[in-house]
């Protein structure tokens, strides 16, 4: 269990925390939600002792393990994948390591056969004889087979290196459970297999997450920072949703009312201020109206984008044909093999499965920034399509402000125009007017979301677009995305996104062969469940 007392928390004249009081307890799991820049990452790294608070309490029942989703990729690079995990668990690693040190003695002396015998009961009361089988079983479950657990951590890419140190945090059943972004470089599958082990799990998570039904999924409690405040809700986060629009509708309510009250107060003040016969109720009034202006709610600090795409030219029934297509991978390893896939009017697919360089293949071949290593495609005469790549750093690497970058991919170069755009995307005033080399993650998706809409075609292409997005821009994405009336192909890790959006479901899975269902995601699943079944 953790106690939060009065904790406050503030960089300069910015205060990010103020009087927080919180209970987190075991059986729970607790998603700490909030606008971007909001301290939701920060909040975790308080209670992780990471990082010192200004004021209040931080209380953790005796005896209790802390478990932390590490974010340094490189820490255990020099570390088998399996001790890595294993090293999640510093008590019960240290006395592995110095049990193993002990045994490779040539002169073990009748000392360290004492020790030993007591690092033995140690080993045994902290679960070492099962280390290596739980270790093994967390790794699987997030999609990394036993051939890669004898590795080093450094051979790895950055989606396998994230599942080995989110293994080390769930390894050795912590006491409390921190998570931030958990969900980040998994696939669909993997995410499914996390929200089962945090569904059972006994004892206190506390998550940071931009994936809405994993929240749905795995959380009992929401815990939403707004203006310094952190509040509980229960429930998950469609209840914490619904329960907040009802309270901003009343709150805009209430302040309609006090706005309706304050005018007229104000007019009666300046009529009678100067009557001598209602100067006292003049003054009356105007220390209530000085009341109701401190009372004013704050209905949320969130910002929510607007996103929508309208196509210039109605699509044709002729979209996109693919024929054969093989993409090589840059060690000449074959990724996508003898792919054909058409596409009709009508379709938005979701391309799925563990094999991610082949859906990212697949995009830059059909969007033309890639050469194919054998087969062909063809666009159909009406199309014209927008890219979103997963990997964008190339398309920023200039100085160049984000008002200028985006003029490049305007038919109308009025400044006013383009701007009005970048507002939508929540660039407003000097905003508009960084250099685009400077901007983060998610300030690049919202630049080239605005690219897109500017394009005005029919068909768009998405590499992962939820990626390094606050859940705001997600839902702004998703909701642009239902109502846009062209041709979607896209491959995105978010339940959530995929469910709301796919008619039509393409898997590519490891042995080369390709699914193709035309049903939602959901019924998707539900069919692959019943076969793995039979």
């Amino acid at each position: 269990m953790i106690t939060v007392s009065n904790v406050s928390l503030g960089y300069g004249q910015r205060i990010l925390f103020k009087d927080v009081n919180l209970k987190f307890t075991p059986g729970n799991c607790y998603g700490i939600i909030g606008a971007n820049g909001a301290g939701k990452s920060t909040f975790l790294k308080i209670l992780s002792g990471e990082i010192e608070h200004d004021r209040g309490e931080i209380t953790i029942g005796e005896g209790q393990r802390i478990a932390v989703l590490r974010q340094d990729h490189f820490a255990f690079d020099t570390y088998p994948v399996l001790e890595a995990v294993i090293a999640g668990y510093p008590k019960l690693y240290a006395v592995q390591k110095e049990r193993e040190r002990i045994y490779a003695k040539e002169d073990f002396s009748e000392e360290d056969g004492i020790r030993v015998a007591e690092l033995e009961a140690e080993f045994a009361e902290l679960g070492g004889w099962e280390a290596e089988a739980q270790a093994s079983q967390l790794l699987a479950g997030l999609g990394l087979a036993e051939a890669f657990h004898s590795r080093f951590v450094a051979d790895m890419d950055e989606s396998q290196k994230v599942r080995v140190l989110l293994a080390q945090a769930l390894f050795g059943n912590p006491d409390i459970l921190l998570l931030d972004e958990p969900t980040n470089g998994l696939d669909l599958e993997s995410i499914t297999w996390l929200e089962e082990f945090l569904i059972n799990f006994p004892n206190t998570v506390i998550v940071v997450s931009h994936d809405r039904h994993f929240l749905n999924a795995v959380c009992t409690t929401m815990c939403d920072i707004d203006f310094g405040k952190i509040t509980a809700y229960s429930g998950n986060y469609d209840f914490w949703y619904q329960m907040s629009q009802i309270l901003q509708r009343q709150s805009r309510d209430q302040q309609k009312k006090n706005e309706e009250k304050a005018r007229e107060l104000k007019e009666f003040i300046q009529r009678f201020a100067s009557n001598a016969a209602k100067s006292r109720q003049a003054t009356s009034r105007k220390k209530v109206l000085e009341k109701l202006e401190l009372d004013n709610i704050h209905v949320t600090s969130r910002k929510f984008p607007y996103v929508g795409f309208k196509p210039d030219r109605e699509i044709g029934n002729n979209v996109l044909t693919i024929d054969h297509i093989k993409a090589y991978s840059a060690d000449k390893l074959l990724i996508l093999q003898d792919f054909s896939l058409t596409v009709n009017k009508g379709d938005k697919i979701a391309f799925i499965g563990t094999e991610h360089a082949a859906k990212t293949a697949l995009f830059d071949i059909i969007s033309g920034t890639r050469n194919a290593g054998a087969g062909s495609f063809s666009w159909g005469q009406t199309i014209s399509f927008s890219y979103f790549p997963r990997e964008n750093s190339s398309y920023f690497d200039s100085d160049i402000s984000i008002t200028e970058w985006l003029q490049q991919y305007s038919k109308e170069q009025d400044e006013t125009y383009v701007r009005s755009f970048l507002g939508r995307m929540l660039f407003s005033g000097d905003e508009a007017l960084k250099p685009v080399k400077v901007l983060s993650g998610g300030e690049r998706v919202r630049c080239l979301l605005a690219k897109m809409m500017l394009s005005g075609a029919n068909v768009l292409i998405l590499d992962e677009p939820t990626n390094h997005l606050d859940l705001e821009t997600i839902s702004a994405l998703n909701e642009g995305l239902i109502a846009f009336s062209g041709v979607i192909l896209f491959n995105s890790h978010d339940h959530e996104f995929v469910s709301s959006l796919a008619n039509r479901i393409v898997e590519i899975l490891p042995s080369g062969v390709i699914l193709d269902k035309m049903v939602s995601f959901d019924d998707y699943l539900a069919q692959s469940a019943l076969t793995k079944a039979d």
